[in-house]
């Protein structure tokens, strides 16, 4: 009687605690954040939901990366955190806490996972799999460590990729304001005003209140640039900047970049397409191939195995 009772407290509390953290996740899974624009507006920008789920234990880590050593570490990551578009939402520190963490949590839960796999299969199957236990510890650790920088890499390819999209459209749209006789801030502002919130109209946003606020029109471009990392706004504020110090007019400059931009938008969807074939082998070999064997041979195959070989 003693130890029913026992097992019934074990199993509640086993389920109590299950059932809190499928809570926990949930509520984490269905949180919304947000980060806040240059003119106060907020954009929804969500983490990775494993992410969430660790943030909260991150501050009994990021102590140690707050020293001296970690300084250029830091630099780089926050430069690669804003260029995602994820300013405000994680710190450098808490980035690398995540580093850590990831692979220990990822890591332990699927090294139990598997030990727990391998106790309940036949005896000779749990010998051959012990011996390539360690090598799956390691690959669920690398792996770990590895997915938060491959999540920030993606993350910036995507905004990288929504600017290069947005850009010439936007250049246009400055030709056509400042060949108007619209002085070239005022034409930013219609833009940013009448424009669809995207990766580019919250750079521009930036720029201009950066504008407002005392910068000049030169240091707040120079800033844009170094934010997105972009190679084509790289390329349209150099030549913004050096049209300003050689008193070129502005409109023929955005004329050309804005004709720049459309023939690298081409080229680059070109040269897409020229790769399509060799992407299309590896698919082509492993499935469609196999695929047309089985159905003209496989008929052949069954009469055969039915007459007897």
């Amino acid at each position: 009687m003693g130890m029913t009772w026992q097992m019934l407290v074990i199993d509640t509390l086993w389920a109590l605690s299950i059932g809190g953290l499928v809570w926990y996740i949930g509520r984490v899974w269905t949180q919304i954040t947000y980060v806040t624009l240059a003119d106060g507006r907020q954009q929804e920008r969500r983490l990775p939901v494993l992410f969430r789920l660790l943030l909260p234990l991150a501050p009994n880590v990021t102590p140690f990366f707050r020293t001296q050593r970690f300084d250029k570490m830091r630099d780089d990551i926050n430069r690669r955190i804003v260029m995602a578009g994820y300013e405000g939402l994680i710190t450098a520190e808490e980035f690398l806490a995540l580093r850590v963490l990831v692979p220990l949590v990822v890591g332990v839960v699927l090294s139990l996972s598997l030990g727990f796999a391998i106790a309940h299969m036949p005896p000779n199957i749990q010998y051959k799999l012990a011996a390539r236990q360690v090598l799956f510890y390691i690959m669920f650790f690398a792996l770990g460590f590895i997915w938060p920088g491959m999540w920030l890499g993606k993350a910036i390819r995507l905004r990288h990729r929504q600017i290069e999209r947005a850009l010439p459209f936007v250049l246009d749209l400055l030709t056509l304001s400042v060949e108007a006789g619209m002085d070239f801030m005022s034409a930013i502002k219609r833009i940013i005003e009448r424009r669809t919130l995207d990766a580019l109209s919250e750079e521009l946003i930036r720029a201009f209140r950066e504008v407002q606020l005392g910068r000049t029109r030169r240091e707040a471009l120079k800033l844009m640039a170094e934010r997105t990392g972009q190679a084509d706004v790289n390329s349209v504020v150099s030549a913004l900047v050096q049209a300003d110090e050689l008193g070129v007019s502005i409109g023929n400059m955005l004329r050309i970049q804005a004709d720049l931009m459309r023939t690298r938008r081409f080229q680059r969807a070109e040269k897409l397409a020229n790769e399509a074939p060799v992407k299309m082998l590896f698919p082509l070999l492993m499935f469609i191939f196999p695929s047309v064997f089985i159905v003209l041979l496989g008929p052949i195959v069954v009469q055969w195995l039915k007459s007897g070989f």
